[in-house]
């Protein structure tokens, strides 16, 4: 009997704002410099919240976030702006 697998996808977990949140500062944390991994952690909430729903939020179409927030991305400061307002997320810092 052979064995199905079934890829892991974090968006299937992330169920409360609380959760996104925590995501999205565990991720902040692990990215180092690698502005891709941040792009993808939020492509992987705005999945979760609902790509449609945000293509609206933020005004800009879908196909285009889903290219943006994806591993390969690369967007503008200004976009990943939009996506984390429209997610209900705020970014801050603090003293390393």
């Amino acid at each position: 009997m052979a064995e199905k697998f079934t890829r892991y996808d974090s968006a299937e977990h992330l169920k409360t704002d609380e959760d996104m949140a925590a995501y999205l500062d565990a991720c902040l944390q692990e990215a180092g410099d690698d502005p891709a991994y941040i792009a993808h952690a939020l492509g992987v909430i705005a999945r979760a919240r609902g790509m449609t729903q945000l293509a609206r939020d933020t005004g800009l179409a879908r196909e285009n976030l889903y290219k943006a927030l994806s591993a390969d991305g690369n967007p503008e400061f200004g976009t990943i702006l939009k996506v984390v307002k429209a997610l209900g997320l705020k970014l801050h810092a603090e003293a390393a």
